[in-house]
């Protein structure tokens, strides 16, 4: 297989066996996205065309909320989410919304991530406290775990979500300092580390009950060394729980795969951060943000 470099960009081929996607859709996952759609809630799962879809949605009965709108202001090289001017402001009864949709799921841990929204003063935190609140007032026993964009460093944008208390504060690295360039643009790696390493010390100074996680894809041409150096500088930064997975290319026009990295290479980068002392590593090809996250991740929910 061609892995890129010199010669160009890989050509498109079929998926390694451990990239097999079992496609089931039993009625647990027509349940799902009935509700999704009759709560008029957008999902990650679909937005940014997850692989484990099926499992978490007809397995698992869970899923990935995506809130303040389903256009994002940024255009990362990697993500199938889309891009370009949203509608103005913030739609007021989403909120409301998500807590109705963890109820009748019957989650005990709540994900929810978001668009990009430069637009807003704010960057949307005001709407996200809003929404971590709705979700915990509705369901006292479920924990809610958060993956929020940077905010472009707005101040006190991190003082407005993690007021509302959510048990897990994550933002996602996403890749090497290398790449941010081609696969970030609009995003700084360091403001990156600076968001989690606030964050981290606000834990640890008592400030913020919660953990602090990020996440970075493989297979965008980053070399191992890479991965453990950019590791290294997350676990510096204070975060607790990591996760790491292989980037899938979700249309041709987005940036290629340069190469499928092997569950074995995986398993190494998950015992290189437990010589790190990070509480938890989820390394895998299927491996996303929120796969799995209630079993990583204790509750600490009343």
């Amino acid at each position: 297989m061609q892995i890129g470099g010199a010669t160009g960009p890989p050509r498109r081929g079929p998926r390694p066996e451990w990239l097999r996607i079992k496609l089931a859709t039993p009625e647990r996952y027509h349940d799902v996205r009935k509700l999704i759609d009759r709560l008029s809630l957008n999902t990650v799962c679909t937005e940014a065309r997850c692989p484990n879809i099926y499992e978490c949605w007809g397995e698992h009965g869970t899923a990935t909320f995506m809130i303040l709108g389903e256009i994002c202001t940024r255009r990362c090289g990697f993500c199938a989410v889309t891009s370009g001017r949203p509608r103005p402001g913030v739609d007021g009864e989403e909120p409301a919304r998500v807590a109705a949709a963890v109820a009748e799921m019957g989650l005990r841990h709540a994900v929810i991530t978001s668009v990009d929204r430069d637009d807003l003063p704010d960057g949307g935190a005001r709407h996200w406290a809003a929404v971590i609140r709705a979700v915990r007032e509705r369901n006292p026993g479920c924990a809610v775990e958060v993956l929020t964009p940077d905010f472009r460093g707005v101040p006190d944008a991190l003082d407005l979500v993690l007021a509302a208390r959510p048990e897990v504060f994550s933002h996602n690295t996403e890749t090497v300092p290398r790449l941010y360039r081609k696969a970030r643009p609009g995003s700084r790696y360091e403001r990156t580390l600076e968001l989690l390493a606030e964050a981290s010390r606000r834990r640890d100074d008592g400030e913020y009950a919660g953990r602090v996680k990020t996440g970075i894809m493989l297979g965008l041409s980053e070399t191992p060394d890479e991965v453990r150096a950019t590791m290294r500088d997350i676990r510096v930064a204070g975060v607790e729980v990591m996760t790491l997975g292989q980037y899938l290319q979700p249309t041709r026009q987005h940036l290629p795969v340069a190469r499928f990295v092997t569950p074995e290479e995986f398993a190494e980068h998950k015992a290189y951060a437990a010589e790190l002392g990070f509480a938890h590593c989820e390394s895998g090809p299927l491996v996303r943000s929120s796969y799995h996250a209630h079993e990583h991740v204790p509750s600490v929910a009343g």
